[in-house]
C-alpha cells in the first residue's frame, strides 16, 4: 500500500473529501483507488480560527509502482512500512532459570509481557499492591489524608502512569515501531481503538486500571508470575554478575537476569544499588509548581471560534522560556480537563502531579511549570539529587500545614511577591486541600526568579495564562529520575552483568509510551542473552 502523510482538510469536511483529496494528491481517477484507511489523525491549530485536520493515510491503488515512480520527489508519499511486531527469539524448551522483572509500571509490564510472549515465564515483583487495592490506598491520602508508604501514586501495579493523564505519545525515535506494539497491546487490554489513529492518544486513570488488570491476566496465562507486596531489598551479585534477589521477607529468588524497572521514586532501591557498587550517576531533572486555569480559557486561546468542537476536545499547550539567569522554564505533563494530585511516596513530604480521566471534562486545566536543575545545583555523591528533592518536599509539607495539604498561591500574588489569603475565580483541584500563603520559599531563589520571569512571557502566547486568580500549587519535584543507572549497548549495567536498568527510574524514559518501549527493548536484549548463554 501507499502511505500519504500531511494531508490537510478543513475541520468540518465531509467524509467524501478524504477520497477526493487522495485522488488529487496521487493524480488518479476513482477507478484506480481501491481502498484507504486512516493511520493517524491530528489537527493543526496554529491558525485558531481556521483549524485543519491532518491525516496520515494508507491507500491501496492500481498501478502502485507507476504512481510511486511518477511522484518519487514527493516526501509525503511512500510505501506503507511494516509496523507488525516480530519477536527476536523464543525461549528454549527447557529453561534452566527464569528472568526477574522488578516493578509493574509501563516498563516492567511490557518487559514482562514480551518475555512471557516469548515463553520465558518471567517472575515479576512489585513492592506495592494490585491496582484496585492500590487505588483505594491512593484515594485514602487524597480524601482522608491517610498515607501508605508502600501503596500510593508512585508504588503499586501500573506504576506512576496509572494516576496521570495517560498520554500515549512520545518524541523518541522508533524505527522498529515498538510504539505500535504498545498501543496494540493496550487496545487488546481494553483501551479505545482510537488510540491507534489519533495523533495524541491518551487513556486516563480509570481506563488504565482495567487495562493493567487485563495485562496481568495475559502475562499469567502465558506462564508469567506476578507477586505483589514483594519489595526487593537486595540484589545478589557475585564477581560482577547478578545471581538473584532478596526480598524484604528474607526470601531469596535466584536468577542471572534481572530487569530493574522500579520507576523514578524508588529512592531506597537506588540507595541499595549504590551501596552494592552498581554504577549510578546523577542526572538533571526539573522542579517547580503546578498551575491551574479554567479549561475554557485554554480552549478559547488555542481553538478560538472552534472551542468545544467534539473533534478537538480539551485543548493542551506546550510552553518554554529561556530566562536571563540561564535557566529554562517549561510546561510539563500538561493535563487538559484534569486535576492536581498528591503524589508523595514518603511520609512528611508533599509532591504534586497532574492527571486526567479519558473524558478530560474537569473544569480546570493544569500543568507543571518547572525549571531545569543539574548536578551542579546539588553537588555530592550520585544520590545528592534525591536529597535535594526531599528537602523541597519536606519544606512543602511544612508550608502546607503538615497535614498533606499543599502550599499554594495565586499567580497575581506570586508575581507581586505578596502572600495569598483567599481564592478567586479558580478553585484548586488538589486534595487533601491547598493551604494558601507565600511560595517564594518553596523553591531556590533562582527557580522563583525564573518562574516569575516566565509567566508574563507565557501570557503573551496564551492570553490569560498569568491571570491573577490562576493557582500555583507546590511542589513538583518528580519530573524525571534524579539518577541514571548507566548501561551498555546490550542494555546491561556497565559494571553488573545480568542487571538490566530500564525505564524512567534508570533514566532512560519519560512517560508511559517511552517507558513501555524501553521495556520491550530490554526484554529483547535479555532474551537474546539467555538464549545465547544456553548455546541455542
Amino acid at each position: 500500500m501507499l502511505r500519504i502523510t500531511e494531508l490537510k482538510l478543513p475541520l468540518d469536511h465531509p467524509e467524501s473529501a478524504i477520497k477526493t483529496a487522495i485522488m488529487n494528491r496521487l493524480g488518479i481517477g476513482a477507478d484506480e483507488l481501491i481502498t484507504y484507511s486512516v493511520f493517524r489523525q491530528g489537527h493543526d491549530a496554529r491558525k485558531r480560527n481556521a483549524i485543519s485536520l491532518v491525516y496520515t493515510l494508507d491507500v491501496e491503488t492500481k498501478n502502485q509502482q507507476a504512481i510511486l515512480a511518477r511522484l518519487n520527489d514527493d516526501p509525503h508519499i511512500s510505501l506503507t512500512p511494516d509496523s507488525t511486531y516480530h519477536f527476536v527469539t523464543r525461549a528454549p524448551k527447557y529453561l534452566s532459570s527464569r528472568p526477574i522483572v522488578i516493578g509493574t509500571g509501563p516498563c516492567g509490564l511490557f518487559a514482562g509481557l514480551i518475555l512471557a510472549q516469548m515463553g520465558f515465564n518471567p517472575i515479576i515483583l512489585e513492592r506495592g499492591k494490585e491496582v484496585r487495592e492500590r487505588t483505594k490506598d491512593t484515594f485514602g491520602l487524597w480524601r482522608k489524608g491517610i498515607f501508605n508508604p508502600e501503596s500510593n501514586v508512585q508504588f503499586g501495579e501500573g506504576g506512576a502512569g496509572t494516576f496521570s493523564d495517560g498520554k500515549l505519545y512520545t518524541q523518541i525515535k522508533d524505527p522498529h515501531h515498538y510504539g505500535r506494539k504498545v498501543l496494540t497491546e493496550f487496545v487488546k487490554a481494553g483501551a479505545p481503538a482510537e488510540i491507534l489513529r489519533v495523533s495524541k492518544p491518551h487513556i486516563g486513570t480509570f481506563k488504565l486500571v482495567t487495562m493493567v488488570e487485563q495485562m496481568r491476566a495475559t502475562i499469567e496465562s502465558l506462564g508469567g508470575e506476578i507477586r505483589f507486596q514483594s519489595r526487593v531489598d537486595s540484589i545478589m551479585i557475585e564477581n560482577g554478575q547478578v545471581r538473584g534477589v532478596i526480598l524484604a521477607s528474607g526470601e531469596t529468588i535466584p536468577s542471572n537476569h534481572v530487569v530493574l524497572a522500579v520507576g523514578h521514586s524508588a529512592r531506597d532501591t537506588f540507595k541499595m544499588l549504590y551501596e552494592q557498587g552498581v554504577y549510578i550517576e546523577a542526572k538533571p531533572f526539573s522542579i517547580g509548581f503546578r498551575i491551574e486555569h479554567p479549561q475554557s480559557l485554554i480552549d478559547k486561546c488555542r481553538f478560538g471560534i472552534h472551542a468545544g468542537h467534539p473533534l478537538l476536545g480539551a485543548a493542551d499547550y506546550k510552553l518554554v522560556h529561556h530566562c536571563k539567569n540561564g535557566r529554562s522554564v517549561y510546561s510539563f505533563c500538561m493535563c487538559p480537563g484534569g486535576t492536581v494530585v498528591a503524589a508523595t511516596s514518603e511520609a512528611g513530604h508533599v509532591v504534586t502531579n497532574g492527571m486526567s480521566q479519558y473524558s478530560r471534562n474537569e473544569r480546570n486545566a493544569n500543568s507543571g511549570i518547572v525549571v531545569d536543575v543539574t548536578p551542579d545545583d546539588y553537588p555530592g555523591n550520585p544520590l545528592a539529587g534525591i536529597d535535594f528533592q526531599r528537602q523541597l518536599e519536606a519544606n512543602a509539607f511544612k508550608l502546607g500545614g503538615e497535614t498533606y495539604q499543599a502550599p499554594g498561591q495565586l499567580v497575581g500574588d506570586f508575581l507581586a511577591n505578596r502572600p495569598s489569603s483567599a481564592f478567586g475565580s479558580v478553585m484548586p483541584s488538589y486534595t487533601p486541600g491547598v493551604h494558601l500563603g507565600d511560595l517564594s520559599t518553596a523553591l531556590p531563589d533562582y527557580a522563583i526568579a525564573a518562574i516569575r520571569e516566565a509567566l508574563p512571557v507565557f501570557d503573551k502566547k496564551i492570553k490569560g495564562f498569568a491571570m491573577a486568580d490562576a493557582v500555583l500549587t507546590g511542589v513538583e519535584t518528580r519530573t524525571s529520575s534524579p539518577v541514571r543507572i548507566k548501561r551498555n549497548t546490550h542494555y546491561q549495567s556497565i559494571n553488573t552483568q545480568g542487571l538490566y536498568p530500564a525505564g524512567e527510574g534508570a533514566g532512560y524514559a519519560g512517560g508511559i509510551l517511552s517507558a513501555a518501549v524501553d521495556g520491550i527493548k530490554v526484554a529483547e536484549a535479555l532474551a537474546l542473552d539467555m538464549v545465547g548463554r544456553a548455546g541455542l
